[in-house]
Parts: structure tokens; sequence; C-alpha cells
């Protein structure tokens, strides 16, 4: 990245409060590629927080209840160097009487004896907040800068409720003191209420992704005898796939595969039973370039939803630096990549797309363009951006970071 200032490393010392997703979580999400890259630079707090929506009484829910409320009153954990894991406690019952202002109360006193410990060592803390829900604290722990990294419309989740969910999100918008967002669509959004808004499109871990392209590497043993074309998923399998789309591909050509990995959150009537239709669960993060080495042809096939129009999907990166063909609904930020993704609306569309990416003339050209699109989009060029904003922020400065076309 040219033109970018890195922070001086004789500035003071900085600590990061960051508030994401479950450390262990079954996705790689963005909140954890962003946290681990901080991490290797300045002591890391990591919080894993609740869920937005209400558990319900499933076996999984009730699991995750239990660990959650004994990691709760255990020691941190240290997980690797700079970072310690906490976990918090929060009632997800938002609605409800008295709910906001306990889970204000736990959360404040939770993380508070957190903050008087650091400061005691000295430097400045910067606290970073992915999910609404925990926003209430942003400003209220005595943090230098309170930063939102917004990466959903996370009022349009399934199983949330929205306006709760869209309140929450738009008071950590006021009070924080800097707010990134992944996706341009939401930019308009947050300018109305945020005092700083800046487009930071995700990054992408290339060297982990391009293992896809080593044919030393052993295949799984679920794909490892699968003849013919395969056709790749990978992510959480929820509302927004659209596995009737999928159903009718697979329906029309018995001879592709389609392998889908993720855990599956739809009902079981939701999910179509075929011979040529693979769930495989959710796979490590480690092994998801093992399993795409085995794909002829990645695709996102979402639905048409509010959720998905401001979604910026990590995966499609993932895929790139796979360079592996690509085919996907159109969204605003996916056609930024219309000359590397082919683009399919109809399931006609959807068809002569992957016959098309199946039949190549020069795949070699096409991986080349893959390889290029991906190079430029590395975590540590896209974090060494974000982390010169938040420096110049801490000192007091505005740095007009260059702007990121996707």
């Amino acid at each position: 990245m040219t033109n970018v200032p890195v922070a001086n490393p004789a500035s003071p010392k900085v600590t990061h409060l960051y508030f994401g997703t479950d450390w262990e979580g079954e996705n790689r999400t963005s909140a954890h590629h962003v946290a681990r890259w901080l991490a290797e630079r300045a002591p890391v707090m990591y919080f894993e927080c609740p869920g937005m929506r209400a558990p319900r009484s499933t076996g999984r829910d009730i699991r995750r209840i239990i660990a959650k409320l004994i990691a709760a009153v255990g020691p941190p954990r240290r997980p690797s160097a700079g970072v310690e894991v906490r976990t918090l406690l929060q009632l997800p019952f938002h609605r409800l009487p008295g709910i906001a202002a306990f889970n204000r109360w736990i959360l404040l006193r939770s993380v508070r004896r957190v903050v008087a410990r650091v400061r005691r060592g000295g430097g400045q803390i910067v606290s970073w907040f992915l999910s609404p829900h925990i926003g209430v604290l942003a400003g209220r722990l005595g943090e230098d800068l309170a930063v939102q990294y917004c990466v959903d419309d996370y009022a349009s989740f399934p199983g949330v409720d929205a306006d709760a969910i869209a309140t929450m999100d738009e008071a950590l918008s006021r009070n924080a003191d800097l707010v990134f967002v992944t996706s341009e669509t939401m930019v308009p959004r947050k300018q109305a209420v945020a005092k700083r808004v800046v487009l930071s499109p995700h990054g992408v871990d290339v060297e982990h992704f391009r293992k896809a392209t080593d044919a030393g590497i052993p295949l799984p043993e679920e794909v490892r005898s699968l003849t013919g074309a395969v056709i790749g998923f990978f992510g959480l399998i929820e509302a927004w796939i659209d596995l009737d789309l999928v159903q009718t591909l697979a329906d029309r050509h018995p001879e592709w595969t389609f392998v889908m990995i993720g855990r599956v959150a739809v009902p079981a009537a939701q999910v179509p039973v075929r011979r040529n239709i693979l769930f495989l669960g959710a796979r490590p993060y480690q092994q998801l370039p093992d399993y795409g080495r085995r794909f002829d042809v990645s695709i996102i096939p979402y639905r048409f939803t509010q959720q998905v129009h401001h979604a910026n999907p990590i995966k499609l990166r993932e895929y790139l630096a796979m360079e592996k063909p690509i085919v996907s609904v159109p969204t605003p930020e996916i056609t930024k990549f219309a000359d590397v993704v082919r683009i399919a609306t109809t399931a006609d569309e959807w068809e002569m797309a992957i016959r098309d990416a199946l039949a190549a003339p020069d795949p070699a050209g096409e991986r080349a363009a893959m390889r290029a699109a991906a190079d430029a989009m590395t975590w540590n060029a896209r974090l060494t951006r974000v982390d010169a904003i938040v420096a110049d922020a801490l000192a007091g400065r505005t740095f007009d970071p260059p702007p990121v076309s996707r």
C-alpha cells in the first residue's frame, strides 16, 4: 500500500478491547482476522459476546449456554501470544422490562475490572465493537477511542428482534468515535448518525487459501473419490442460502456434485436430499483449502434479501485466492468483481454460467486475473490502512486514507 502512514513505533502503548464472536467459532469471521492481526502488534483483550437472537430449546443452544456459563466464571484463556479471551454474559431477551438495564450493569461491571488493570499498565485503550447489542459499552469504559467495525446489516438477520437490534446499532454508531463499514451500501446510513465513517472492505488470507492450488496436498476423504465436476460452497448454510436453486441445478445435472461445507442452520425440511448434493457439515478453517482444491467451480447462491444486499462476503475473496472459477448472484459488492466472477440470477443463467466455467478455454488466464485480484486484498494491506486511521484518530489527527475500490 502506498501513501499509507504506519503508526510510529515510538507512539504510546495501545491495548485493544475487542468485542467479537466466539474465539473458536465454527466460522472464521472478520472479527477473528482483525483481532489476530492486532494481537501481533499490541495486547488484545478479547471478549466473546452472546448472540443477538434469543436461544431456542435445541440441544445445540442448550449446550452453548452451558459452555458459556462455564467459560464466563472461569479464568481468561490465552490462545496465543498477546491475546486474553473472556466470555461475557448477557440476557438475549432485549424487549423484556429491566433486561436492558441488567445487561448494561453486568457488562460494565465485568469489563471495567479489565480496564482498570489495563490502565495500571499505562498507555491508551481502543475499544472495538462488532455486534450492536454490546454497543451500550461504547464510550463508557474510559477508553481513548471507541470503534465500530460494522460488517453486516444485523437487524435483517433471521431470528433477531429487528427493531431492537436496529435501535442498538444506530446508538452504537452515534456513540463510536470512528465507524468502519465493509460494504459501500452501508456508508450513507452510517454517515447520517456517526461522527466519522470509513469504508474498509474485507481482506483475505491469501497464503492460506492459495494452498488449494497445490496439487501435492492430499484431498480429504469425503471428496477424494468424487468423479465428474464438483461445484463447491463453504460457509454457514442459513436462510439466506438459496437451497432451492442448488436443488434445481443438481436435478438438471446429475453428473455434477454439489459439495456444501458448513453448519446447516435451516430446518431439515428445507434441506434438499439428492444423491449429488453433499452436506458435509462445518469443517475447520485450516482445512478449507484442502476441500477447495477439489472444487471445479465455487458458488455464492444467495437469496435476494436486505441482509444480502448489504453483504460483502469474505468467501468471495477466499474463492479468488483459491483460483477457482466463481459463479454468484449479483449484489452491489459482488458485481464490483464482474471481471473475475460470473454473475447469474435465474436458474437458467446459473446453469449456463457453471457450464461456461467448466468449459473455460483459458483457465490459466482466468486464474492469473483471480490471483491478481486476491493479492491486492490481503488482510495485512487492509488492516495496515485501518491501523493508520486509528493511530491518527488517537493522536487527534484526521487521516484521509486512499480510497479502496473493492
